[in-house]
């Protein structure tokens, strides 16, 4: 331990030493890359994101029906050739926390920010949801 601490000050000692180019500008804490440096990639699920509130089945259902509710959503939908163009993905708390259901949020392109939050019953809503996603297809 006590070689780690003279470390660590030897460490600051150096940092503190160094002379700053321009001593009366500070050296910025965060990086200031310019927006359109950022790399932008064009994601596989064009049509959209199925979001799926993975909290509500931990506070209020069993796990499993959560994850018979998401693993039966990507099954159906590689079944029917759309897993390409929708993702299914588990979420943290979406602020709705429904009674003995999952809240889903289907985000689309061409939802425009309006995205539908539905409360979903994970077992008899899943024919109901699945046509639903479809008709969220770009």
């Amino acid at each position: 331990m006590k070689k780690f601490l003279q470390r660590i000050k030897a460490l600051l000692k150096r940092i503190l030493k160094r002379p700053a180019s321009n001593s009366q500008q500070p050296l910025p804490l965060i990086n200031t890359r310019s927006e359109t440096s950022i790399p932008t990639v064009s994601p596989r699920w064009e049509s959209g994101l199925v979001l799926v509130c993975s909290q509500c089945a931990n506070e209020q259902l069993s796990s499993t029906a959560f994850e018979d509710l998401e693993n039966w959503l990507k099954s159906r939908l590689k079944f029917e050739g759309l897993w390409g163009d929708f993702r299914v993905v588990s979420t943290s708390c979406l602020g709705v926390c429904p009674q003995m259901s999952i809240t889903v949020v289907i985000v689309s392109h061409g939802s425009h920010g309006n995205s539908p939050c539905l409360i979903v019953n994970p077992r008899s809503d899943r024919e109901l949801l699945y046509s639903y996603i479809k008709q969220h297809k770009s």
